[in-house]
């Protein structure tokens, strides 16, 4: 039995179960071995609020459509809850406690065994606080339960043919401000805006982070001879400006997940942001 094959009847026994849906890798190839476990009783949910990108939403819905699975959007409003406005290192913790607690509900309400995310065995190495949230609430993480890790993964995605096999992480909006300065729709409309911009211009991995009237955009190393070529930078420049920004800044050390947890005083690594 291979490793898919171990993964599908790691959750036959569940005979049914929600899946918290992204569109990412991680959580499509639970919904992928959801699917093909339990058929019917299989069902994807995505998350619609304020820090998910309307274009990311369509992807996940079509990505479900191509899996096979059936499909929900639960739509709430983040910034409602209690303390997720005030950006502390808490944040993501309230945010998945509130989205399990959703997720769990409308399992219940739908007879559904489990609610199963797409953490996988290398995010138990980062600082996660949204992990802690999944564990009070009993959600299930066969990735984690059978050890798989990201290039696994994305090896599998391709093997089956899923296009977002090589799709680059896209964390929620709100961890591109650094913490202790307030999340607001205005600045996650910003953010999004400035990001949609230079995808536009070819770049697939990004974070313009919001530093008040100053985006600091990271981009990988390798992108960044190409953004001092003739014109590009300029263009770049006047696209972030259009999204509302008053100065733009390249930040020399390259993308990397979670640069703003520098901030903080233990100085974690996260790939939440």
């Amino acid at each position: 039995m291979d490793a898919v094959d171990r993964l599908i009847a790691h959750l036959k026994p569940l005979e049914s179960a929600l899946v918290a849906f992204s569109g990412g890798a991680d959580s499509t190839l639970v919904a992928w071995a959801a699917r093909s476990a339990l058929g019917g009783r299989a069902l994807a949910v995505t998350a619609r609020s304020e820090s998910l990108l309307e274009a990311d939403a369509k992807a996940a819905r079509e990505l479900a459509r191509q899996i096979g699975i059936r499909y929900e959007e639960v739509a709430y409003s983040e910034l409602a809850i209690p303390g997720y406005a005030d950006n502390t290192p808490e944040r993501c913790y309230l945010c998945k406690g509130e989205l399990f607690r959703r997720l769990a509900a409308i399992a219940q309400e739908k007879c559904l065994a489990a609610v199963l995310d797409g953490t996988n065995a290398d995010d138990l190495t980062d600082y996660r606080p949204g992990r802690r949230a999944a564990e009070q609430l009993a959600v299930r993480s066969p990735l984690v339960e059978l050890g798989w890790g990201k290039a696994a993964i994305r090896e599998t995605l391709k093997a089956l043919d899923l296009p977002v096999w090589d799709k680059p992480s896209s964390p929620c909006l709100s961890s591109r401000v650094p913490y202790g300065e307030p999340i607001t729709r205005e600045k996650l409309e910003q953010i999004g805006r400035a990001e949609a911009a230079l995808r536009d211009l070819g770049f697939r991995e990004l974070r313009v982070r919001h530093h008040g009237s100053t985006a600091r955009i990271e981009l990988p190393k390798a992108e960044i001879p190409r953004v001092l070529s003739a014109g590009v930078a300029d263009e770049i420049v006047a696209r972030v400006r259009s999204a509302g920004f008053a100065f733009v800044a390249l930040d020399l050390e390259g993308l990397r997940s979670g640069s703003l947890n520098r901030l903080l005083p233990t100085a974690k690594s996260t790939v939440d942001s």
